[in-house]
């Protein structure tokens, strides 16, 4: 699995009921939110499972179980694809989902199509198919990332919007120097933290923002690294988010051993910092740990140790 499918996944499951107020102005009148979310992974997977010897190109799909408060369906689901891609068979792929849902739990579907590339032609909005007078239509919610607003999305306080624009920064690359790249970024990380969202949803999109916007040299990685560490130095600016994510990756250190990755020579600052995200990565995707050691700027055998203690 690509590292941005994995991001995505997991986002999509932080921040999912702001998703759904997103994209439904009335979301609070048709669904329940007092009622847990039900991500349906393994049931997907036994509908579209995977050929070990299928070496095509693989997709972001979720499927969420949610309970509604209007009309008589007690529960709906939510089927949702990233697309990053131009592919041309990728409304059939939806008609594909669609009907195989369906076939097996009969129940209300409201599918979106997030299209992440670069393509300004690419824009699927349905499947259609016609024989002899027998015809048939599927459309579906469309949403392409490189349509959208900045200031709209800036404006918003919606913490799926912080993911668009994350997608959208992602999207400047090689139109912009890394330099700029890395300005953008960061002004990102600013409003994201002046946003004022709850501790999680601040530590889950610090985490997509981080990894899914992606430099060329590994010294712009080190800047942003720099930006976050005055960020947090600026607790005034940053209300009490900043000293939760601070005392949040601190016990994690200490619960899982500060003192002997300071005696590996790691600073303890960094120390701190890095288990927590290592940590993440090796909860939330499934990277080795050559991978994850890339990703955080990290000795494998950090990756290593951190894997032991969370064993």
């Amino acid at each position: 699995m690509k590292r941005d499918d994995s991001l995505w996944k997991a986002i999509l499951e932080d921040v999912f009921d702001d998703f759904l107020r997103f994209f439904f102005d009335n979301a609070e009148e048709l669904f329940d939110f007092g009622k847990p979310f039900e991500f349906l992974d393994k049931e997907l997977e036994q509908l579209f499972p995977i050929n070990p010897d299928d070496f095509s190109p693989k997709y972001v799909d979720k499927l969420i179980k949610v309970f509604t408060k209007t009309g008589d369906e007690k529960w709906i689901l939510v089927h949702i694809e990233v697309q990053a891609n131009t592919d041309n068979l990728f409304a059939h792929r939806m008609f594909q989902y669609f009907y195989r849902i369906y076939d097996r739990y009969q129940r209300p579907i409201t599918a979106f199509a997030i299209l992440t590339d670069k393509n300004k032609r690419f824009k699927p909005l349905y499947f259609e198919e016609s024989y002899l007078g027998t015809k048939l239509r599927y459309d579906f919610n469309t949403y392409k990332v490189l349509e959208q607003n900045p200031e709209a999305l800036t404006n918003s306080n919606n913490p799926f919007a912080m993911v668009v624009l994350t997608v959208l920064v992602a999207l400047q690359k090689g139109k912009v120097t890394e330099s700029e790249l890395l300005n953008q970024k960061i002004d990102l990380l600013k409003r994201l933290i002046s946003k004022g969202y709850s501790r999680d949803k601040i530590e889950a999109l610090m985490g997509f923002l981080k990894l899914y916007v992606r430099f060329g040299k590994n010294e712009n990685d080190v800047k942003f690294d720099k930006a976050i560490e005055q960020l947090l130095n600026k607790p005034k600016e940053t209300m009490g988010i900043v000293e939760f994510v601070l005392e949040r990756e601190r016990r994690l250190g200490e619960k899982k051993g500060i003192e002997k990755g300071i005696e590996k020579g790691i600073e303890k600052e960094r120390y701190e910092r890095n288990f927590a995200f290592v940590s993440r990565l090796l909860k939330e995707t499934d990277f080795d740990d050559a991978k994850i050691a890339e990703l955080a700027s990290v000795p494998l055998e950090f990756v290593q140790n951190v894997r032991q203690q969370n064993a």
